[in-house]
């Protein structure tokens, strides 16, 4: 139950109480652009842009009664306030103790006790424990004031601060929906085809949006409602990218159709891009994974030991793989830290980089495959899709994950590049160690002589199974080269069990609500079987031969992030972008046919009777 992510709200109130560092206080002159761009994509929802500012004020109220600064202040029972307070111990426990909730709670749990703590500055907060104190069952938020009761929480919403439903507690008026809702619009906008309303594309955009459904009861603190929302878009997702994993390279008789020109689309990337670093800048708040980024990085140009011993307010921040700090090492290094939870300006500049680089590769990926109208209808997808921005706006390390994986279908036609990118994904958060066989097989089973054996500069034939030994030889060496180098900062102070308890042995033990595992009981023998399914998936899709395009390489790609997703105890809205990217390249670009040949096109008469564009806007 220790997930890092439950101190988050902690810490936020934390920070909202400390004055904003030199750095955020300069950018803050950018304010005016986001208050230009925010009241563009306002202006649909024009009508409740004025409730959401009162609610904002309410934000920061909420947090700061259940989630303030500093440990609660244990205070003995007694009839007689505190100094400065209006209310004693006892008061509170009885409006506490008088609450249906929580004696349903007591009577579940006998022998239980409460306590009166603190709550600077002006509440209190009221504690059940079980039997022996091993399990806090109930928690309760007195204002001081008035006596009245702000919150009240049983079941895993006590130790689950993040399962409360806080406003902006991730992304902060991302959620918004005079922010979101334009998003949306925006997503599925240039795609529609109103003279095929019925295209498939058209659903699957949709299915990409239908994760904002669970989102909203998750912000509402609905997990019941939340978590079992997140599984019918993954499970279709899945389902279409395991068909485009094994279509042909001729997919689609029908062009991609643009609703606006491709030149549009490359203004609305620069606006987005611009819109979306500016409410970063101004607007977002750094949740404990990029925190955790800095410490490690830190540590590690420091020479310190990379994984223990971290900060008691992110004591777990060293959950994820070496990759994963040493990205964060330029950013530590060009903008520093204070050693607190503060602004942490290295977490902002590091999340934008990330997601810079994401909208890059992807542009490069369409042009490669489809021309560079595809490259520009990918990176608009990227940069208008809003779990994108949701997680750039947490400032979360989750887009870090993407990189690589994109930059391993750029180099495709590289054993050596896709093996050592392999490597670097799967040490950032270790989901992407389950691609190294699918990407170990990319162009394996085509033919490397055209139907007949190479022949080497003496004349003498190499056979197909030479080859390709040769290809995979060269994959895993570099696979296993990158993985040690990139681990050399972690093995100089850590053993490779501490590493291993601190990472995949903590994850795998931590229960978490976020996922139908968690959340109800007695499907722990489902949830092996979904676990194992989803290694034999990757094994299959690495095994059979499949085409050689990147589309199919990305279908079959992000088929088995999303495999190995639906099996997992936590689950979050953060994981989506690890197969966003992937998702988009199958979807957009199996709608078209692929740019001819090199080789087709040496001759002048082949390059002057090209064949029109295959994406196009008409």
């Amino acid at each position: 139950m220790g997930d890092p992510r439950r101190r988050c709200a902690r810490a936020r109130a934390l920070r909202a109480r400390r004055p904003l560092s030199r750095f955020t206080l300069g950018l803050m002159r950018c304010r005016p652009v986001v208050i230009v761009c925010a009241a563009l994509c306002a202006l649909p929802a024009a009508a409740s842009a004025a409730p959401r500012t009162q609610g904002s004020a309410a934000v920061r109220a909420s947090s700061g009664q259940s989630t303030s600064a500093g440990a609660p202040i244990p205070v003995p029972a007694s009839n007689v306030p505190p100094a400065g307070r209006r209310l004693s111990a006892n008061a509170v426990l009885a409006i506490a103790g008088a609450l249906p909730k929580m004696r349903a709670v007591r009577a579940k749990y006998k022998g239980s006790y409460g306590g009166a703590y603190l709550k600077p500055p002006i509440h209190w907060q009221v504690s059940y424990f079980s039997r022996g104190g091993k399990k806090e069952i109930g928690q309760v938020i007195i204002d001081d004031l008035s006596g009245r009761v702000l919150e009240q929480w049983t079941g895993f919403q006590v130790a689950w601060s993040m399962a409360r439903g806080y406003p902006g507690a991730f992304a902060r008026h991302v959620n918004a929906l005079y922010v979101w809702l334009p998003l949306c619009v925006l997503f599925v906008l240039p795609f529609i085809d109103f003279r095929r309303p019925f295209s498939l594309l058209h659903l699957d955009l949709l299915a990409l949006l239908s994760f904002s459904i669970s989102l909203a009861f998750f912000n509402h603190g609905r997990i019941h409602a939340s978590v079992p929302l997140t599984y019918p878009p993954l499970l279709y997702l899945l389902a279409r990218m395991l068909a485009l994993s094994r279509a042909g390279p001729r997919r689609s008789s029908r062009p991609l159709r643009l609703l606006v020109p491709p030149s549009w689309l490359a203004f609305a990337v620069v606006f987005l891009l611009g819109f979306r670093i500016a409410l970063n800048v101004v607007d977002s708040n750094v949740i404990d994974v990029g925190y955790a980024g800095v410490i490690g990085a830190q540590r590690i140009v420091q020479g310190k030991p990379l994984y223990g011993s971290y900060p008691s307010d992110n004591e777990h921040g060293d959950t994820y793989g070496p990759v994963n700090y040493e990205a964060y090492v330029p950013f530590q290094q060009l903008l520093g830290w204070s050693g607190r939870w503060d602004d942490l300006p290295a977490a902002h500049a590091a999340a934008i980089a990330f997601d810079l680089l994401a909208v890059g590769l992807l542009f490069m990926l369409g042009r490669r495959v489809r021309g560079p109208t595809l490259g520009i209808a990918l990176a608009y997808a990227w940069v208008s899709y809003p779990f994108t921005l949701f997680a750039l706006d947490s400032n979360a390390n989750d887009t870090l994950v993407a990189v690589p994986v994109l930059a391993a279908l750029l180099a495709a036609r590289s054993a050596p590049a896709r093996g050592a990118l392999a490597a670097l994904a799967g040490l950032t958060k270790f989901a992407p160690l389950a691609l190294a066989p699918l990407l170990a097989t990319h162009r394996l089973w085509e033919d490397p002589g055209g139907g007949r054996s190479l022949a080497r500069g003496g004349g003498r034939a190499i056979p197909p199974w030479h080859a390709r030994t040769r290809r995979l030889a060269l994959f895993f060496g570099a696979f296993a080269l990158a993985g040690a180098v990139a681990s050399v900062p972690a093995l100089r102070h850590d053993s490779l069990h501490t590493i291993y308890q601190r990472t995949l042995a903590y994850q795998s033990d931590r229960g978490s609500p976020f996922s139908v595992w968690g959340l109800y009981e007695g499907l722990g023998g489902l949830q092996l079987a979904v676990q194992i399914a989803a290694v034999v998936l990757a094994l299959v899709l690495a095994l059979i031969p499949r085409p050689r395009d990147l589309v199919a390489l990305a279908a079959a790609c992000a088929a088995v992030i999303i495999a190995v997703q639906l099996g997992v105890e936590h689950w979050f809205y953060l994981y989506i972008p690890w197969f966003a990217g992937l998702a988009l390249l199958a979807l957009l670009g199996s709608l078209s046919s692929p740019p001819p040949r090199r080789m087709d096109a040496a001759s002048g008469p082949a390059r002057s009777n090209r064949p029109a564009v295959a994406v196009s806007s008409g």
